[in-house]
C-alpha cells in the first residue's frame, strides 16, 4: 500500500513516450518516510528502460526536476526496473542540475533530461554557471569516469510478483572469478571489482523469463489473489489457469510460490551451502544485501525496494507471532524456508534508521560431531571426548563470539545423549533440532521463553527442573537464567547433562561474563566442568574448570595449533580430573580413557564411511 501524489505533466515527447510517473509514499513499518518515483510505462514504446529510451529518460528527469525521491522505478508488462544507488544518485542529481542551470541556459538543460552523462562532461568542461551547478549538485562527481549514461543507469529488474530487484549486469570492469548452481535453478558467480568487496551475482531463473513468460507470470498473480482455496497447491492452479501450451509452467509455479508463499529471491541465497550470513543495513531501500560467502563478506546484486521491506517486515510478523513496530522495534525469529530453517535479526525506527535484516541460516537437524569433524571444526579425538562427557553428565558451556557457530555445536552435542535421556530444551527463539530428535524416537521438550506471555527464563529453568530429571539445556546464557542454571549445576541436577552456549571468546572472558556481568558466585561458576571455545566454526580450545583453594583455573585438554586442534596431553598424562569424574562404579580413569579412543574411532569411521547425517551417524557410533 503506498499513498499516491498526483501525476504532472510528462517531459518526454507525446511520440516518444507515454509514461505515467507519479510519486508516491509507501505504507509500513520502517518505509513511510521514503518517497518512490513510480513510473507506469504499460502504455509506452520505451517499456520504460531509461538506459536505451532517451524519451522514457527525459520523462524521469523531468519529473525528478520538481521534487527528489530515494526511490525510482519503472513498470511495464509484469516487469519492473528499479535504479538505485549511483543510477538513482545520477537521475536526482540530473533533476537537479536541469532545475538549476535552465536558468542559465535552455539547451543544456534539454540535453541533461536525454543524456545526463554527457551534459555532465560538457557541463564540466566549461566556465560560468553551468559548470559550478554540476558540481554542486553532484553531477560532475557521478560523471567522473563514466563512458556514457548507459553505463550508470543499471537498473535492478525483477517481475512485479517479487519483493527484490535484481542486477542482471555485473559491476563495471569485474572480473569472473567463480560460478556455481543452485538446488533452486539459480545461478551464482563470484566477481572481483575495483572496490573493496567482491560481488556475489545471483541470476534467479525468472531472469531468464522473457516478456510474454513475465506477463503470463503477472497474470497467475492476479488471478492467485482470487483463489477461494488457497493453500500450498494455489500457485500452481493459478500458473495453469493462464498459461499457454509452451509456458514453461513448472518454472512459472515455483517463482510464483518462493514470492507468494515462500521468501523470494531470499530463497536461492539461503539455499547456497557457501553462505553463512545475508544482511539488509538500514535504510534498506539504499543499501544492497551483503552476505558472507565462506567466511568472507561480499556485495549481491540484490535490493530491496521499501514496499518489498514493508511485506518482509509484516511476513515475519505474521510467522513468528511477535510484536514488530516503532513501538517494539526489534525482532528476533526463526523462518521456515525450503532450504531449512533460518534466523532473522530485524530492527527498525527508532532502534535504527528504518528497516534492517539479519539472516544467519541454520541446519542444526543434520549437525552430529562427525559432521563437524567432517567439516574440520574439530579432530576425531576431540570429538570422542565430547562425546563420552555428554553421555555421562556433563556440566558444560559452549563459547564463542557472534557467528562463530555455538549453537550448531550445542544442537550436535544433543545427540550424544542417551537415547533414552528426557531433554528439556530452553530457547527465546527456536534453533536447536528438537523436532529432529523427537522424530528419532528421542523425548524432548521445548521450553519457550520471552517477554510476552512465555515465562522468563528464570522460571524456566525451575520449571525445567519440576519437569523431572534428565538433561537440561539452554540456548543462550545471557540473563536472570544464570544464577538458576548454576544452582541446577551445582545442586538440582548432579550426575545429569547440563548445558548451554554463551558469548566469550575464551575461557577468562566467560567467567567474567558469568560472574561479573551475570552475578554467578565465582564458587558456583566452578560447577562447569568444560569449556569448549569456537572461533569462526572452528573449535580452538576446549578445557576443564576446576577449583583451586579461592580460584578457579582452567586446564586445557586441547588447543589449537598451527597443525590443528591438538591434544595438550593432560588426558594422556592422567591429570584430567574431568576424565577421573566420568569414571562410573567399577571403572578406573584408564577404563573411561579407552572408552573415548573407542568413541573417537567410531566418529571417524563414521566420517569416512560418509554417514554423518544423525540417522546414519547415531547407528555407526553405537
Amino acid at each position: 500500500m503506498s499513498l499516491e501524489f498526483p501525476s504532472f505533466a510528462r517531459f518526454g515527447t507525446d511520440d516518444g513516450c507515454r509514461c505515467d510517473p507519479s510519486f508516491r509514499r509507501p505504507m509500513g513499518t520502517g518505509v513511510d518516510d521514503r518517497v518512490v518515483l513510480a513510473v507506469d510505462a504499460n502504455e509506452c514504446p520505451g517499456c520504460g528502460d531509461l538506459a536505451a529510451s532517451p524519451d522514457c529518460l527525459s520523462t524521469v528527469v523531468g519529473a525528478l526536476s520538481d521534487r527528489d525521491a530515494d526511490v525510482i522505478r519503472t513498470e511495464h508488462a509484469g516487469r519492473e526496473r528499479a535504479y538505485a544507488g549511483r543510477a538513482a544518485a545520477c537521475l536526482l542529481a540530473a533533476g537537479r542540475f536541469r532545475d538549476r542551470v535552465r536558468f542559465h541556459e535552455s539547451r543544456l538543460a534539454e540535453r541533461v533530461t536525454r543524456d545526463p552523462i554527457g551534459a555532465a562532461h560538457e557541463a564540466v568542461g566549461r566556465a560560468g554557471p553551468a559548470s559550478r551547478i554540476v558540481a554542486e549538485t553532484g553531477l560532475a562527481e557521478i560523471a567522473a569516469g563514466a563512458n556514457g549514461t548507459d553505463d550508470v543507469l543499471r537498473p535492478h529488474v525483477g517481475p512485479t510478483v517479487s519483493a527484490t530487484r535484481i542486477a542482471s549486469e555485473p559491476p563495471p570492469g569485474a572480473a569472473l572469478v567463480d560460478r556455481w548452481e543452485l538446488e533452486t535453478g539459480a545461478t551464482v558467480r563470484r566477481y572481483e571489482g575495483t572496490g573493496p568487496l567482491d560481488t556475489y551475482h545471483l541470476t534467479p531463473p525468472s531472469a531468464e523469463f522473457d516478456a510474454a513468460t513475465v506477463g503470463t507470470l503477472d497474470a497467475a498473480k492476479e488471478r492467485l489473489l482470487v483463489d477461494p482455496a488457497g493453500g500450498d497447491r494455489a500457485p500452481g492452479r493459478a500458473v495453469r489457469a493462464v498459461a499457454d501450451a509452451d509456458d514453461p509452467v513448472p518454472a512459472l509455479t515455483d517463482t510464483l510460490r518462493r514470492h507468494t508463499h515462500g521468501y523470494g529471491a531470499f530463497e536461492h541465497v539461503f539455499a547456497d551451502e557457501r553462505v553463512s550470513d545475508a544482511t539488509l543495513s538500514a535504510p534498506v531501500a539504499e543499501n544492497p544485501l551483503r552476505v558472507v560467502l565462506n567466511g568472507e563478506r561480499c556485495r549481491t546484486n540484490v535490493r530491496l525496494p521499501p514496499e518489498g521491506a514493508a511485506t518482509l517486515a509484516s511476513r515475519l510478523r505474521r510467522t513468528s507471532g511477535r510484536a514488530f513496530s516503532r513501538a517494539t522495534p526489534t525482532l528476533d525469529a526463526t523462518i521456515d524456508t525450503e532450504s531449512g530453517t533460518v534466523r532473522v535479526a530485524a530492527t527498525t525506527t527508532p532502534a535504527s534508521d528504518g528497516l534492517s535484516f539479519t539472516f544467519r541460516r541454520g541446519d542444526p537437524d543434520a549437525w552430529t560431531l562427525a559432521r563437524l569433524v567432517d567439516a574440520d571444526t574439530l579432530p576425531a579425538a576431540a570429538a570422542g571426548l565430547l562425546s563420552i562427557a555428554v553421555e555421562r553428565g556433563v556440566t558444560g558451556l559452549v563459547a564463542g563470539g557472534r557467528g562463530a557457530g555455538k549453537t550448531t555445536a550445542l544442537g550436535a552435542l544433543l545427540w550424544e545423549l542417551p537415547a533414552d535421556t528426557r531433554s528439556i530444551l530452553i530457547e527465546d527463539t527456536p534453533e536447536l533440532p528438537a523436532t529432529a530428535l523427537a522424530s528419532a524416537g528421542r523425548d524432548v521438550q521445548r521450553l519457550r521463553v520471552g517477554d510476552g506471555g512465555e515465562p522468563s527464563p528464570s522460571e524456566a529453568v525451575r520449571t525445567a527442573l519440576r519437569l523431572g530429571g534428565g538433561a537440561l539445556v539452554v540456548g543462550e546464557v545471557r540473563g536472570e537464567e544464570a544464577r538458576a542454571l548454576y544452582e541446577a549445576m551445582r545442586v538440582g541436577a548432579a550426575g545429569e547433562t547440563v548445558l548451554g552456549t554463551i558469548h566469550g571468546r575464551d575461557p577468562n572472558a566467560v567467567r567474567e561474563r558469568v560472574v561479573t556481568d551475570l552475578g554467578v558466585a565465582r564458587s558456583s561458576f566452578a560447577a562447569t566442568n568444560l569449556l569448549v571455545v569456537l572461533n569462526d566454526h572452528r573449535v580452538g580450545s576446549i578445557v576443564e574448570v576446576t577449583e583451586r583453594g579461592d580460584e578457579v583455573v582452567f586446564d586445557a585438554l586441547f588447543e589449537r595449533t598451527t597443525d590443528g586442534l591438538d591434544a595438550t596431553g593432560r588426558i594422556g598424562r592422567g591429570e584430567s580430573r574431568l576424565v577421573d569424574g566420568l569414571a562410573g562404579n567399577g571403572e578406573s580413569y584408564a577404563d573411561v580413557r579407552t572408552r573415548i579412543g573407542e568413541r573417537s574411532d567410531r566418529i571417524r569411521e563414521a566420517v569416512e564411511v560418509d554417514r554423518t547425517t544423525p540417522d546414519g551417524y547415531v547407528e555407526v557410533r553405537r
